[in-house]
């Protein structure tokens, strides 16, 4: 039996320009310890995407909360709470030259080939997700992009947290 992905929004969504300022303290967190009490923000499990600014050539992380799909990939939501442009990392990642991203969890590192949802796949994924955040509902009616979602598959482990 898969475990319970739904979370009520308790929160109110914060600004586009709090929203970079948390993520980056989030970051910083996220890359000091693995405790549950970073890895794990309202509810929900995250991630720390590492891109390469398309413009820049600069590594860049952001934070980012993870829904896993029913065979247990992890989907992101490149919502930026609704707003009319897509997040940096989005495009950093959609532009990408390297295929493979690096990619950290709360029990290790590894590779992916992230794909953008699209067509039926990306519509089953958004019905599933928004079942249990429906706040994401609420984003979309704010924009007119549609707000793109990525599975991140584990192409390759580079690393493991085990346990002691």
């Amino acid at each position: 039996m898969t475990e319970s992905q739904k979370v009520e929004q308790v929160w109110e969504t914060p600004s586009a320009d709090d929203i970079v300022q948390l993520t980056k303290a989030h970051v910083e967190a996220m890359e000091m310890t693995n405790d549950d009490v970073v890895w794990v923000q309202a509810g929900m499990q995250h991630l720390l995407l590492q891109t390469v600014g398309r413009k820049s050539g600069n590594v860049h992380k952001v934070a980012l909360p993870t829904w896993n799909d029913p065979d247990g990939n992890r989907i992101v939501v490149g919502s930026f709470a609704g707003a009319k442009t897509h997040p940096s990392w989005f495009l950093n990642l959609r532009d990408r030259v390297d295929p493979l991203l690096r990619v950290r969890v709360q029990t290790g590192e590894f590779l992916s080939d992230a794909e953008i949802l699209a067509g039926d796949d990306r519509t089953r994924t958004w019905d599933g997700l928004v079942a249990d955040r429906a706040w994401y509902t609420t984003y979309q009616e704010k924009t007119d992009r549609q707000i793109p979602l990525i599975r991140f598959p584990e192409t390759e482990w580079v690393s493991r947290v085990t346990s002691s």
